[in-house]
């Protein structure tokens, strides 16, 4: 069976995106990696369209760099670059640790991070990683372009805040600072390299034997991504002693919502793993702040 879509079109700027996404016949869509919205067309889960816009080729959107006192990483930038990169390894371990998990060797070479945000799923690893990293997106339109906060971009599951006329540019991260440090960890089914059936990420700040801040989340544990706020504020200030991890569990039980999947794990099953991936994740993230930074890239 052929292609389901009439014009296939490669612009090599963001103007020229811009242009497109504004004049190409509709019904149309944007792709980059395209490895979860080819598979969509082609089993029915999207609608029909006319165009394809494949932005892999615009440079704004490849660029990954330091703007001033900012980690820049352009949405089409792939899994495997991410994960290979010195930079996001020394500012966003947790997001090189998450890249590495996505699908297998293959997938990662073509797959992006704007693809894997933009497609708005509750536990994508890039996006779970991405959200205790306190990143900005940035965002063009016809209008010009605007800042986004990470968390803001999520309306649903499998449905972005983007407008029809927009196009997700990049994610601007705090660069890495002295006694913080970010760490992810993931469980899934053997023998498969699809969403998880559970992941966690966790940036923290370290001061002495206490985490002086904190930041936390897990995935799936709700309709959205989302940081997990009133389990930090438990765990903030507190020694990470066993007996702060058992409170800060329990009001994550509270906070998080975990629900039975007929293709990964039971409600219980998840509520189990997310102790065992908070801890972990915690525990990596603090140790990680003892350790001597490497020179800046």
């Amino acid at each position: 069976m052929g292609p389901s879509w009439q014009h296939y079109l490669i612009p090599h700027s963001l103007d020229e995106a811009l242009r497109l996404l504004r004049e190409a016949p509709r019904p149309l869509a944007l792709i980059a990696g395209g490895t979860d919205l080819l598979l969509d067309l082609e089993q029915g889960r999207h609608e029909p369209v006319h165009t394809l816009i494949d932005v892999s080729q615009v440079p704004e959107l490849r660029a990954l760099e330091v703007r001033g006192d900012r980690l820049f990483i352009g949405a089409g930038v792939t899994h495997h670059e991410i994960a290979q990169s010195p930079l996001i390894r020394r500012h966003a371990t947790a997001l090189a640790e998450a890249s590495s998990h996505v699908a297998g060797p293959q997938v990662r070479r073509v797959a992006t991070i704007g693809g894997n945000v933009a497609h708005a799923l509750p536990a994508a690893d890039g996006t779970i990683a991405l959200t205790v990293l306190d990143p900005i997106a940035e965002v063009a339109s016809p209008q010009g372009t605007r800042r986004v906060a990470f968390e803001d971009l999520f309306a649903g599951p499998g449905r972005s805040t983007l407008a029809e006329d927009e196009i997700l540019v990049g994610f601007y991260l705090p660069l890495v600072e002295a006694n913080t440090a970010s760490a992810f960890a993931r469980v899934m089914r053997p023998q498969t390299i699809a969403l998880p059936v559970l992941n966690a990420a966790a940036w923290v700040r370290r001061e002495g034997d206490r985490l002086a801040d904190v930041r936390l989340t897990l995935g799936p544990s709700g309709p959205v991504p989302r940081r997990l706020r009133a389990t930090e504020a438990v765990l903030r200030g507190q020694p990470l002693t066993d007996d702060v991890l058992a409170r800060a569990y329990d009001q994550l039980l509270q906070e998080a919502h975990f629900r039975t999947s007929r293709l990964r794990a039971t409600k219980a099953y998840r509520q189990h793993l997310a102790y065992v991936l908070m801890e972990r994740v915690l525990r990596r993230a603090f140790a990680r702040c003892a350790e001597p930074q490497a020179a800046a890239v």
